[in-house]
C-alpha cells in the first residue's frame, strides 16, 4: 500500500506534468529514459481524476517534440560522421541503416513508425539530422508523431485505469501490457520485411554527411 499512496500523492501533485515534460524530452536523445511507462502510469490514473489527461496528453506530446528536436540538432551538428564510424555489423548500425531506408522511402512518416520501434525513435531523429533532411518537414512530421504517440500512451493507460478503477497497480499492468503487444506486432512486422529484404541484393549507399534529403 506504501507504493500505491506514493503513486497517488505523485500524480495528484501539479509537478507531475512538469516531470513528464522533462521526462519525454530526455527519451528524445537518451533512450533509456522510460517516458512512455510515465505517461501510462499518468493515463491509468487519470481514469480516477488526477492527473488531468488531456494535459497529460499535451505535455507528454510537447516533450516528445523537443526531445526529438535535441536529437536532431545533435545528427546535425557533426552526427553524420559519429554515424559513419559505428561498427558496420553493431546494433546501433543497424538500427541507422534502418532509419536511412524508412526515410529514404516513406520519409518523414518513419517518425510515426519509430514511435513504436525500440530505438528506432532515436536512430530516425539523428539519422534525419545527420542527412539535413529539412528542418520545416522535419517539424511538421514530427509535430504529427509526438501527438499521436502521447496521446496513444495515454489512452492505453485510462484504458487500463477504467478497467480497474479500483485497483491501480492492475490498470497499470494492463497499460503496460497493451503497449508491449503493440510494439511485439510492429516487431514482427519490421522483422517479416528485412527477412525478404535481406534475400534481396542489398544497394550500396553513400556516407551519411554527403546526400542532403529535403
Amino acid at each position: 500500500m506504501d507504493l500505491l499512496d506514493l503513486l497517488h500523492e505523485t500524480m495528484s501533485s501539479p509537478w507531475v506534468y512538469l516531470a513528464i515534460f522533462a521526462i519525454a524530452v530526455l527519451d528524445g536523445f537518451f533512450p533509456v529514459v522510460p517516458s512512455e511507462t510515465a505517461v501510462i502510469t499518468a493515463g491509468v490514473f487519470a481514469a480516477s481524476g488526477a492527473p488531468y489527461l488531456p494535459a497529460v496528453v499535451l505535455v507528454a506530446a510537447a516533450g516528445a517534440l523537443v526531445g526529438d528536436h535535441v536529437s536532431y540538432a545533435i545528427g546535425r551538428g557533426g552526427g553524420a560522421r559519429l554515424l559513419d564510424r559505428l561498427p558496420p555489423d553493431g546494433r546501433r548500425r543497424g538500427a541507422i541503416d534502418w532509419a536511412r531506408r524508412g526515410i529514404a522511402t516513406r520519409g518523414g512518416l518513419i517518425l510515426t513508425v519509430a514511435r513504436y520501434v525500440p530505438g528506432g525513435r532515436t536512430a530516425v531523429t539523428l539519422t534525419m539530422g545527420a542527412v539535413h533532411y529539412s528542418r520545416r518537414r522535419f517539424l511538421a512530421f514530427d509535430a504529427l508523431a509526438a501527438g499521436s504517440w502521447g496521446l496513444y500512451s495515454a489512452l492505453v493507460g485510462y484504458v487500463g485505469g477504467l478497467a480497474f478503477e479500483q485497483d491501480p497497480l492492475r490498470g497499470l499492468l494492463l497499460g503496460l501490457g497493451l503497449a508491449l503487444t503493440v510494439t511485439l506486432i510492429v516487431e514482427v512486422v519490421r522483422w517479416l520485411r528485412n527477412r525478404r529484404r535481406s534475400a534481396r541484393p542489398a544497394p550500396v549507399t553513400a556516407p551519411l554527411g554527403r546526400t542532403p534529403v529535403r
